[in-house]
């Protein structure tokens, strides 16, 4: 069997890039936080995220409970896997798993810095921080639906460049994940409207929109610009827009994905 590792920091985003990354990688199935996914749907296993506190989740990822580790084995030997790719947050976690799973040495090491770039990860990571979601690479029928104070919903559809649908995902929010930082949608909006109405090439800002649809933060601001207009007018929402992109990383650690800029005239 090919055994490939992929490591990284928690909540940097490794499940979210899994199914992409196998599937470019040729690598048959995956384990992650204690499932056994192939094609995109949970074969076997117990996920992690569903333990009461950060120890439990821990053991469960490394397959320390006996009847947990026999299931998997189980699977693997019967679906035939040639190649499998082992997530976790070090390479030592990841070998560790190898060993428990009895899968041969690890041949190749990947990072999830190796895959992402450093915006995708920090905003990940913010997600995780602020509103403490985890996504689980499985269908949403497929997650365990009784567990009463767990939020659970779904995700998104995880495709490939040319638009094959690879799976899906889910999103929870674990028990052990207590430590989160609410912030208002307002706070972004009022940081933008500052920044903006203090250009010195903006008249009047018309309309704010920030919006944070599958973790992909976009700002939509629609503005006039002063007059005479003596200056390169490109030049000027392109400094805004880095404007606005300093400060995000400065308050909250990320930058946007996209800021679109619209002019509606001169004043």
């Amino acid at each position: 069997m090919k055994v490939y590792s992929l490591s990284g920091p928690s909540g940097s985003g490794k499940s979210t890039s899994a199914l992409q990354f196998a599937h470019d990688h040729q690598i048959e199935a995956i384990i992650d936080d204690g499932l056994l996914i192939k094609n995109g749907q949970k074969i076997a296993g117990t996920s992690a995220k569903f333990e009461k506190n950060t120890i439990r989740a821990v053991r469960r990822a490394i397959f320390q409970d006996e009847a947990h580790r026999k299931e998997v084995m189980e699977a693997i030997k019967k679906q035939n896997i040639q190649s499998i790719l082992i997530i976790g947050t070090s390479d030592k976690m990841t070998k560790k798993i190898a060993e428990q799973l009895e899968l041969g040495p690890i041949q190749q090491f990947y990072y999830i810095d190796d895959i992402r770039s450093k915006n995708e990860i920090k905003l990940s990571q913010f997600v995780r921080f602020t509103q403490g979601k985890h996504l689980m690479p499985i269908p949403y029928r497929q997650v365990e639906q009784n567990f009463f104070r767990r939020i659970i919903q779904k995700g998104f559809d995880i495709f490939t460049k040319n638009r094959v649908k690879l799976g899906e995902t889910t999103i929870v929010q674990p028990d052990f994940h207590r430590q989160t930082i609410d912030i208002s949608p307002n706070v972004y909006l009022d940081l933008i409207k500052y920044v903006v109405s203090n250009h010195p090439a903006v008249a009047k800002v018309d309309s704010v929109q920030f919006t944070m649809k599958k973790f992909q933060p976009k700002i939509y601001v629609s503005l006039h610009i002063k007059t005479p207009v003596d200056y390169d007018v490109i030049e000027k929402m392109e400094q805004l827009q880095k404007q606005i992109s300093v400060q995000f990383q400065r308050h909250f650690e990320f930058e946007p994905m996209h800021i679109l800029i619209f002019l509606k005239g001169i004043m």
